[in-house]
């Protein structure tokens, strides 16, 4: 492995970097993520044309870039970095990974270049959390959320399908914590079909303009700048990507170790800007009469936090750089996933402690950092989870049996 990233690879974090500090500041974060529709929609455009933000990593058969996991962590740290409200991990990841993963080759060329050109934007409803639902954690574990079911939903509820004939499906069902899920112009829903005799997953594309039954409502989350829907199904007709007579729970595991990948980037660029944002105000802020990061003990905890930080991007360059030499190991980009959701919880509470009590008001910044820390744990697993599931994968734990409250691993 070289580490080193090529001058291309610089060019794009840069370019990005420039962009997002002039058009994406404080103030533009928290009114595109309080707008109806969640981000900033002629900036999302812009980013889709310059530098191709939405289809960076999609095939240029199908209008995207043609580049590679190394190129999508990149742009996907400085996002985070500023929390950029956007459909990027909705759309270009979650969504066109399922498309791409589970789709025929007709399907992809029919639906990837709106996706790749930002001239419309998918959103992926899974039942549960997408932690459970993509196999990112270990399922059964009695430690998850109530309510979590895994992917397609079984007998337990989630979203249920039925052949209505002419090779369409009927969908009924909900799915409660859809990422951009409320605006989004097409559904990629992961239901659960063949009843117990031939239980499967199937994914279905529902396009949203023109489907009666279909009820989507924002809901209100711990992260302004996420977009979260709660998607009911009544009766809606749609159709299956692929051949609806194979399970797709192998499509949506891969899906999940893309957006492991892509959440442990934009972690780490938010840890490193909370970061860099309480050193420089430790050394202006006074107490004592002098700089409050003059103190040895304030040096010490910033010291541990940079450690993290860095330890955290280097796992998930690794894991971007192993994504493209052997696609079907999981284990790194759960691996990178853990290590910056726990450097971006340190970062976000150090930066909330260090800033005193002006970081809890709504004026400052730092309580955004500290929400989108706590949110990227419910959504895509607690990092002790995320250790046990990549742990299970690589053969260091096996199941051993059940015992009383769940599985043993």
């Amino acid at each position: 492995m070289d580490p080193a990233l090529t001058q291309e690879q610089d060019e794009i974090a840069r370019a990005l970097r420039d962009v997002l500090a002039k058009q994406a500041g404080p103030e533009e974060v928290r009114r595109a993520a309080a707008s109806a529709t969640g981000y900033d929609t002629e900036l999302w455009r812009r980013l889709a044309k310059q530098p191709g933000l939405a289809g960076l990593a999609l095939p240029e058969r199908h209008g995207g870039s043609g580049l590679g996991p190394v190129e999508l962590a990149l742009a996907c740290e400085e996002a985070g970095r500023v929390l950029l409200p956007s459909p990027l991990l909705a759309s270009s990841v979650l969504a066109a990974g399922a498309i791409t993963a589970g789709g025929t080759e007709d399907q992809r060329d029919e639906l990837l270049p709106p996706l790749a050109s930002g001239s419309g934007t998918a959103a992926l409803a899974l039942p549960g959390t997408p932690a459970l639902a993509l196999g990112l954690v270990p399922d059964g574990n009695p430690r998850m959320l109530p309510g979590d079911v895994p992917a397609g939903g079984g007998r337990a509820g989630g979203i249920q399908a039925r052949p209505a004939g002419d090779g369409l499906w009927i969908l009924y069902g909900e799915a409660a914590h859809v990422l951009d899920g409320a605006r989004a112009d097409l559904l990629v829903v992961a239901a659960h079909a063949g009843g117990f005799p031939r239980s499967r997953t199937v994914l279905f594309a529902v396009d949203t303009a023109g489907a009666p039954g279909l009820r989507r409502e924002r809901s209100a989350g711990i992260d302004q700048t996420r977009s979260v829907a709660r998607v009911e199904l009544r009766d809606v007709t749609a159709r299956p990507l692929g051949d609806p007579a194979l399970d797709a729970a192998p499509a949506l595991a891969r899906v999940g170790r893309a957006a492991a990948l892509a959440v442990a980037a934009e972690a780490v660029g938010a840890a490193a800007q909370a970061l860099a944002r309480t050193v420089e105000y430790v050394q202006v802020r006074q107490q004592f009469g002098r700089p409050v990061g003059s103190f040895q003990a304030v040096k010490h905890r910033l010291a541990d936090v940079y450690v993290a930080v860095e330890t955290a991007r280097s796992a998930t360059l690794f894991a971007a750089w192993s994504a493209t030499t052997d696609p079907d190991d999981p284990v790194p980009a759960l691996l990178a996933l853990a290590h910056a959701l726990t450097a971006g919880r340190a970062a976000a509470a150090e930066a909330i402690q260090l800033h005193g009590g002006i970081a809890i008001t709504w004026e400052h910044d730092a309580h955004l950092y500290f929400k989108r820390a706590a949110a990227d744990e419910l959504f895509f697993g607690p990092p002790h989870l995320l250790r046990a599931r990549a742990a299970e994968l690589a053969g260091v734990l096996a199941r051993t049996g059940t015992e009383a409250g769940g599985p043993t691993r």
